[in-house]
């Protein structure tokens, strides 16, 4: 077998607090809890991780309508029909709460047969008229069911009933999206509730979820990933690494596949380039790679595959629609919910993401880049269950280098790109939340916050942690504060979209890694700037400052920190000046301190950063240093602008420093000439290629 792999990547390590999974006296967790403080609200937006317990908050709330809150009926909406199962009867009062939530069978439509199509979803609005003229209170469809009611019984029809979207990020403002131009027809009736779910805290492209003027009327409550993970009980460390190879992806895929390991392996699209072109093909030599094929459980469909060993692996496989309905179900077996045995690997195309509960998953390894950020936090959350002997668990993206044709390079190039995109915003998600303020002269402190040694100083650069809430608040001299409501909600919410948007832009991400010469300026205040003005034109200047600058200082504390707590901690284990190596828990903190206590910490400063500088040490372990250097080149090739006379001239000096040295230019070489030489020979393939030299 092939000797296993650890991609380079990025640790973020939790304190096991179990304060995430303690119940009070109700049965809530803590961020049902928190929600629940808000049952009153008519419009409630809940962004909360995967496994934070979701769907029993939505319980807690709808209960209290139905019985408190002259609410006549409950609508339970999810995305596809293998949520719905999230929504079954629950015994709440066993466990303290006054009311059991309770779904009659025939109002549960996720249950009904049928596929996930257009057409079983229409044959069910029947289905939908005949509750909302019933005395029953809950039922449970999918966004299709729903969306085709409304269109045929109109929102009238549904004045007096609690509206409950689950994975809200479906929806969008766009014209286009069904779901999301009904959900504004319902808040311009005003006559209906909603409670709106998502796990994920953006949708990951340039449309919003909701138009701004519906937004604002939206209650948001807030439970962060640090704070789920920092509360689990098992739980410990989260690593996210991407790993390039080149060839075939089955052949790779021994090297970061684990056996020991409980693993969820999604293979790429059939129509993207690391496809092979047979999923069936490609499932089978993904089992080959891990032992002998012996045989097919005939009550589960598992594979049963035969390591060296002699440990039998149980394979389920979820890409062969013959074998789909048998493996889901048993999968699905509440009976085997707790076993850590039932299956050891899970191969699936297109299944296996939003809304899938297996709490042993130690391993999200995935194929291919994914063009949805949504989708990739998705999946990274099959792996964030807590389980006993489960302390640490990975994402790994697994993605094809670039070869030495040049039409593969820009792709693998963009695929590279958008990967270090989805690492650097997934460090955003997982980090504690940011509270920025400006410095205070007087004493500016919060309740609940630990200052560090010495406390709060009056005039100093202060960051005090609430570990509770897992927030930091931090002073920074220059900041400016924005002047709306809307933009105050912005800079507390919504600062990961921008960021989003930020590292989305492969433009951004190519000059902020590859050109040396790039001012930092030209990004954080420039491009930055463009974003937030581009995202909420309707802002005034100050608010758009605001949140430019709030978006700037925590996408570059999350790099810097890292860096810091990396540098510290070795630092503190070789015997040098760094003091005690700090727990595990606390090095992001101690991070963050580390950076800010060394800086007169001001807007200024923080602007002059090129934020992307601690990524390029991640790729650069990553990435085979030949490959790297034509990732630099075919992107240097991309932003120069060397007319093509002078490209020429220079490539025929470049010709001749290859046989005066014995090798071509290096486009990362020192010297200004050498480099400038590199430049113009790429540029000059470029000109050359368009037809600029036919004369």
């Amino acid at each position: 077998m092939t000797a296993k792999i650890t991609p380079p990547s990025v640790s973020v390590q939790y304190g096991q607090t179990g304060a995430s999974t303690k119940a009070n006296e109700f049965g809530m967790r803590a961020m049902q809890e928190r929600a629940y403080a808000k049952r009153g609200e008519q419009y409630l937006l809940i962004k909360s991780p995967p496994a934070s317990g979701k769907s029993r908050a939505l319980m807690f709330i709808a209960l209290d309508k139905l019985n408190n809150q002259d609410i006549k009926q409950a609508i339970i909406v999810v995305p596809e029909r293998s949520i719905g199962g999230s929504f079954a009867d629950e015994p709440l009062s066993k466990f303290g709460f006054d009311y059991d939530w309770k779904v009659e069978p025939q109002w549960n439509l996720c249950n009904a047969p049928g596929a996930d199509d257009v057409r079983v979803a229409r044959s069910k609005v029947a289905a939908v008229g005949e509750f909302l003229a019933s005395s029953d209170r809950a039922l449970v469809c999918t966004h299709a069911t729903f969306r085709f009611a409304v269109e045929e019984l109109g929102v009238e029809a549904f004045d007096g009933r609690l509206i409950a979207i689950d994975e809200f990020h479906h929806v969008s403002a766009s014209g286009d999206n069904v779901l999301g131009t009904q959900l504004g027809a319902f808040m311009a009736r005003d006559k209906v509730h909603i409670i709106a779910m998502t796990g994920s805290y953006f949708r990951g492209d340039a449309v919003p979820v909701l138009a701004a003027e519906d937004e604002i009327k939206f209650q948001t409550v807030t439970y962060t990933y640090y704070e789920q993970l920092n509360g689990y009980e098992h739980l410990k460390q989260l690593d996210l690494g991407y790993f390039f190879y080149s060839g075939r992806y089955t052949d790779a895929v021994d090297k970061v596949l684990d056996p020991d390991k409980k693993t969820i392996v999604h293979i790429p699209n059939v129509n993207s380039r690391e496809s092979l072109g047979d999923k069936l093909r490609e499932t089978e030599e993904i089992m080959h790679s891990l032992g002998v094929w012996k045989v097919e459980a005939p009550v589960t469909g598992f594979h049963l595959v035969e390591r060296p060993n002699g440990r039998a692996l149980r394979i389920a496989d979820l890409v062969d629609p013959a074998r789909q309905a048998k493996t889901i179900a048993a999968l699905k077996d509440p009976a085997q919910k707790n076993n850590r045995d039932h299956v050891d690997i899970i191969i699936a195309l297109g299944m296996a993401k939003e809304g899938f509960d297996w709490i042993w998953c130690e391993h999200a390894l995935t194929i291919g880049y994914r063009n949805s950020l949504t989708e990739i936090i998705q999946i990274i959350g099959r792996a964030t269950r807590d389980a006993p002997g489960k302390p640490k668990a990975r994402f790994t993206n697994l993605i094809a280098e670039p070869d030495a044709a040049e039409d593969t390079v820009v792709d693998a190039v963009n695929d590279t790109l958008k990967a270090i995109a989805a690492s650097l915003l997934m460090e955003q998600v997982l980090a504690p939340r940011f509270n920025f303020t400006p410095r205070h002269n007087d004493d500016g402190r919060l309740d609940g916050y630990d200052y560090g040694e010495g406390g709060y100083k009056p005039g100093g650069s202060n960051v005090g942690f609430d570990e509770e809430t897992g927030q930091f608040h931090i002073e920074i001299k220059g900041l400016v504060e924005p002047e709306s409501a809307e933009g105050a909600r912005i800079c507390q919410e919504d600062i990961n979209e921008v960021i989003t948007a930020f590292v989305q832009d492969p433009r951004t991400v190519e000059r902020g890694l590859f050109d040396e010469d790039v001012v930092p300026e030209e990004l954080t205040q420039l491009k930055m700037g463009d974003i937030v003005k581009e995202k909420y034109p309707e802002l005034t200047e100050t608010d758009r400052e605001a949140i430019r600058q709030r978006a700037v200082a925590a996408f570059t504390l999350v790099q810097q920190a890292r860096k810091a707590a990396e540098r510290g901690t070795t630092t503190a284990a070789t015997g040098g000046d760094g003091g005690d190596e700090p727990a595990a828990n606390t090095a992001f903190i101690d991070g963050v301190r580390r950076f800010v206590n060394v800086r007169d910490l001001d807007i200024d400063m923080i602007d002059r950063i090129n934020p992307f500088g601690p990524a390029f040490a991640i790729l650069s372990k990553t990435l085979d240093p030949k490959i790297l250097k034509q990732v630099q080149e075919a992107i240097a090739a991309k932003r120069t602008t060397i007319p093509a006379n002078e490209a020429r001239d220079l490539a025929v000096r470049a010709v001749k420093f290859k046989k005066e040295r014995g090798r071509l230019p290096d486009i990362t070489s020192t010297d200004a000439w050498e480099k400038r030489l590199a430049e113009g020979r790429l540029a000059f393939g470029k000109h050359k290629s368009a037809g600029a030299y036919d004369e």
